[in-house]
């Protein structure tokens, strides 16, 4: 071999040493960084050689990046020019996870209160932490850690649905009913006594409620459309659906503000406070007409013409656009302006004031009018009118 050829053959082996060693960095890129001041020394490399793995290493580092996901709350760092690709089936379990978490009740909203919100006063039971639809905190004779929660909800349910509907039908049978369905004009109860017709009728009525009360007392709700979606929004509670679940809602009602598990719990919670008020009610007729011996409805402004009804609840709306009670939960209890509250007082307050002026003619004018016609009299007289000719219709059944 001369020197030439020999010269030739070192250059030859010395470029492709330099290739070989790019491959091997390009390679290993995805582990380590690429560092040929640390791994090459200097002396090791011709100019050649340099300038090819300086190529491939500079290739290598604008390829290479470092990426976080985020997979189950924790930071997955990955690096290398080409992605390792991630653990779909990981990904998969934690998003269908998330998306069940987000589509059921997350139990324990009061879990963090120690005292209940009905009763600020009084420590709040363990097993009312706001879950259930309803559910304030409210039992000062501890049923629900004596007795199943789920059976106390089911009872509370199906009297406070009776409750409202005694609540409708006891003034409305004392206003229109025949006088022999009634005693001394009272509704027929257990208070106020029955003659032999309205025990017959009211015993047939709580005769058919309790064949419907033992008849459903064990229905499946499991396979039904509102059993299906009650488990679901109560995945994270419990097995157990939602108390008076009887899968009927015929004028689809339940889904009128969303068909999601947060609008079918804001129409329970209304539900059972309504069937609340109810029972209340029904207790207070009872009670009132035994002590007093009048109807409910005599001498009473939610059942006669007045303008004292209409005058409170337009007082009630006024003052919940103007002012506010700040959480019970929070101590002092207060009532404060709510935002823009003042501002709207005064401007009611203009408001009148000008009215007050500008009515003084017009007032005289509908003074003038209710004299020549009596339109205020016809007005009141119209609602007894319509009774009467109700009550009329009575002899020809």
């Amino acid at each position: 071999l001369t020197h030439q050829n020999l010269f030739g053959k070192r250059k030859k082996m010395k470029i492709s040493a330099a290739a070989f060693l790019a491959l091997l960095v390009s390679k290993s890129a995805a582990f380590t960084a690429p560092s040929l001041s640390v791994q090459y020394g200097a002396s090791a490399l011709s100019a050649a050689t340099l300038d090819v793995a300086e190529e491939s290493a500079a290739k290598v580092a604008a390829t290479s990046d470092v990426k976080e996901q985020m997979v189950s709350g924790e930071a997955v760092i990955m690096k290398g020019g080409v992605e390792e690709g991630m653990n779909t089936d990981l990904e998969w379990q934690v998003k269908a996870a998330a998306e069940k978490k987000d589509d059921s009740i997350t139990p324990g909203r009061y879990a963090d209160m120690e005292n209940s919100i009905a009763l600020p006063f009084l420590p709040r039971p363990a097993t009312l932490d706001g879950t259930h639809a309803g559910d304030f905190g409210f039992d000062p004779l501890g049923f629900s850690e004596k007795f199943d929660l789920y059976t106390m909800q089911e009872a509370e349910i199906r009297h406070a649905r009776l409750a409202m509907l005694a609540v409708i039908g006891w003034p409305l049978s004392e206003l229109i009913a025949p006088d022999w369905m009634l005693q001394h004009g009272c509704a027929p109860s257990v208070l106020n006594g029955f003659n032999p017709v309205s025990f017959l009728a009211t015993a047939a009525a709580f005769g058919a409620f309790g064949f419907f009360e033992f008849k459903t007392s064990l229905r499946r709700q499991a396979g039904t459309e509102f059993g299906e979606k009650h488990r679901q929004d109560m995945s994270q509670v419990w097995d157990l659906g939602v108390a008076g679940d009887y899968n009927w809602d015929p004028a689809n009602l339940y889904s009128v503000f969303g068909d999601d598990y947060k609008s079918r719990k804001g129409l329970r919670e209304v539900e059972i406070s309504h069937g609340r008020s109810a029972m209340l009610g029904i207790t207070a007729f009872a009670l009132w007409e035994k002590l007093t011996g009048h109807p409910i409805v005599e001498n009473s402004m939610f059942f006669h013409p007045n303008l004292l009804l209409p005058a409170l609840f337009i007082g009630y709306v006024a003052w919940n656009e103007i002012y506010e009670i700040t959480p019970l939960n929070e101590y002092p209890i207060q009532i404060q302006y709510k935002n823009e509250g003042e501002m709207k007082l005064e401007r009611l307050k203009d408001a009148v004031k000008s009215a007050a002026k500008k009515s003084e003619s017009q007032t005289a004018f509908l003074k003038e009018k209710d004299e020549e016609y009596g339109i205020t009299t016809k007005l009141f007289a119209a609602p007894g009118k319509a009774i009467e000719a109700a009550k009329s219709t009575y002899k020809y059944w």
